[in-house]
């Protein structure tokens, strides 16, 4: 098992995160620390996971704020398009199935 460093347990309030996988919970660690994470936890990070890695978590994410992608994005260098958290949200779908 894989551990966070306890210097950036502050980041996972919400899990135990003396206890966290951080190669079984990749994606979510990376994007936790891709949001909030400070230089430390970004240095970490990029040791820890390498640039491809961090690249694929932002291209493929939801759970990226717009702006944190859309930083991310610019500073690794990936095209708009290919970051799914940047493209257009799908129209809302009408709840009625059936009119009378």
């Amino acid at each position: 098992m894989s551990s966070i460093p306890e210097s950036l347990h502050r980041y996972f309030w919400d899990v135990k995160a003396e206890t966290l996988d951080a190669d079984r919970y990749a994606q979510f660690v990376m994007e936790r620390l891709l949001e909030y994470g400070d230089e430390e936890a970004l240095r970490w990070l990029y040791k820890r996971f390498g640039r491809q890695r961090i690249r694929e978590v932002v291209c493929h994410s939801r759970r990226l704020s717009r702006r944190t992608a859309n930083f991310w994005r610019l500073l690794l260098d990936i095209p708009r398009e290919e970051v799914t958290c940047l493209s257009k949200p799908l129209p809302p779908q009408s709840k009625t199935f059936w009119r009378p």
